[in-house]
Order: structure tokens, then C-alpha cells, then sequence
């Protein structure tokens, strides 16, 4: 699952894949799954495969998404409440929150082609040697490698040159959501950077602009008019894909999860999922 996130960044497509790596592995007969010495390297790879074919038909799925697409958010299990008997069956439950699933860095990861995505995840994220990594993708090691490199370049073309630490950016979204409740504009725009960019994903079931919204001061408009046309909506400090984000919250349902990212202590970037499709894991779970 941690392997499908990080790749596909849909939980549901994710757990699909692992579900179908081992549908894969008990075809085989017993003898022949006697005789692969590593199991889990092995459905590493025909997961890695499977991942790859869903990569190649994502781009036309995702061109008819109503809307910006944007990577699943994650909760933080050790910020839930779980109730009594209820264990973490969820598939998300089981995911490893790093600096690898941040959203900032997941969609970096959307830029990529499929192949480069998967060499990058696969060797700098999980640590697969390029040998492991062609008998994925069907090209040579060298390949894979240069694919590799060809990501990194991507990652480090955009990235931040000053991002906040946790500490500060735990506060800058404290700061944010307390200016979003008492619905101080100005105070909203001087913690956005003038050119920060506000994406937000509604996948055609719930209100959400259909375009990023530029410039510190439009975002800080946009976020003013949606508080006003939602009276009784609860914001929440929570963890989103291990970085501190904000949950909005209305008569105890899920409505929007909020990822951010900061550079020299300003907001540069939002990315607020609302397609209630990609809220699930947050819903089955008591965020009190």
C-alpha cells in the first residue's frame, strides 16, 4: 500500500492494485510460489507493474475530471479516535506519513511520466536497487536510472529554497485558521504570499472552483465568501499526509481537507480536497 500510494496517490486505485498483486500470487500454482525465495519483492514488483499500466490510462481519466485532480489526503491515525472495538482495517491506516506523501511533494510526483515516476519512487523513496527497478518497468538498469535522474531533476526544479520547519508551519496554520474564523481579510492576506496559488478539488461533487485561484489577496476573498456562505462550519488542526493541515468540519460530516506549504513563513500554496470520494478515510474515523 505504501509503494501504490506514493505511486498512484489514490488510495482507493491503490489498494485495487494490491488487492490484484495478490489475486496474481495465489494463481500461481504452490510449487511456483514455493520456489520465489522473496514474496514480497516479489509482489513489490508486479505491484510496481500494475501501478505503471493505471499511470498510463490516469492522464485521459484525469482529463476529464471535473475540475483540478489532486492526490488522496491522508489523516494521521494517532490523531484519531477510535471507538470501541474498531480496529485499523482501513487501508489507510496502514500507511507510513513522511516527507514522501506530503502533498507539496505528491504533486511534484503528478508531473512526471509514469516511468519516472516509478523508477524515482521505487530507488530514492524505498531504496530499490535499478536492477529490481527494470524488471518493473521492462527497460535496462541504465535506463532506469537515467529515468531516475530525470526525476530528481524535477523535484529539485520545485522545490522551495526556504520552507518552513515544523514548528513554524504548525503555527502559520494556526494563524491561518484562526484569521479564516474570525474572518479578518487582512490578516488572511498577510499570511499569504502575494503569489500564492489555491487549488482545490471538488471532482464534480461538491462546490469548488474549477481553476487554481491566484494571488494572496483573491485567495483571501475566496476564503472570507466561502465562511460567510457556510455558517456552523468547524475548523480543525490536523495532520494531512504528516504536515500540519486543516479539516473543515460541518454538523460532525467532513467537508474539506487543507494541505499547505510555506516559503521564508508565508503560505505559497493550498491545495483543498472537497470531493467527498477522496474524504473517506477521514469520515470513518472521529476527529473530536
Amino acid at each position: 500500500m505504501n509503494v501504490a500510494y506514493r505511486l498512484l496517490g489514490s488510495v482507493a486505485e491503490s489498494e485495487d492494485a494490491v488487492q490484484e498483486a495478490y489475486t496474481r500470487w495465489y494463481a500461481l500454482p504452490r510449487g511456483r510460489r514455493d520456489e520465489i525465495t522473496s514474496p514480497g519483492a516479489w509482489l513489490t514488483t508486479v505491484t510496481g507493474r500494475i501501478c505503471l499500466d493505471v499511470l498510463g490510462s490516469a492522464r485521459a481519466r484525469r482529463e476529464r475530471y471535473v475540475g483540478a485532480w489532486l492526490p488522496d489526503p491522508l489523516p494521521d491515525r494517532a490523531e484519531w479516535g477510535h471507538g470501541p472495538g474498531e480496529g485499523l482495517a482501513d487501508p489507510a491506516d496502514q500507511m507510513v506519513l513522511d516527507e514522501s506523501v506530503t502533498m507539496a511533494f505528491l504533486v511534484v510526483l503528478e508531473s512526471m511520466t509514469p516511468a519516472e515516476r516509478v523508477a524515482f519512487v521505487l530507488h530514492d523513496v524505498f531504496r530499490y536497487p535499478f536492477a529490481e527497478i527494470a524488471a518493473v518497468l521492462g527497460r535496462t538498469p541504465a535506463a532506469c536510472k537515467q529515468l531516475a535522474a530525470s526525476a530528481r531533476r524535477r523535484v529539485r526544479a520545485a522545490q522551495a529554497p526556504v520552507s518552513a520547519a515544523a514548528t513554524g508551519r504548525a503555527e502559520a496554520v494556526r494563524r491561518v485558521k484562526e484569521a479564516w474564523e474570525s474572518k479578518d481579510i487582512a490578516a488572511l492576506v498577510d499570511l499569504l504570499d502575494p503569489a500564492a496559488v489555491m487549488t482545490a478539488d471538488g471532482g464534480g461533487l461538491a462546490g469548488a472552483a474549477l481553476r487554481p485561484i491566484e494571488g494572496g489577496a483573491r485567495i483571501a476573498q475566496y476564503m472570507i465568501a466561502i465562511a460567510d456562505k457556510a455558517p456552523g462550519l468547524e475548523l480543525l488542526e490536523r495532520s494531512v499526509n504528516g504536515a500540519p493541515g486543516l479539516v473543515a468540519r460541518r454538523d460532525g460530516v467532513v467537508m474539506t481537507v487543507a494541505s499547505f506549504d510555506l516559503t521564508h513563513g508565508r503560505v505559497t500554496r493550498i491545495w483543498a480536497v472537497r470531493n467527498p470520494e477522496k474524504l473517506r478515510p477521514w469520515a470513518r474515523h472521529d476527529l473530536s
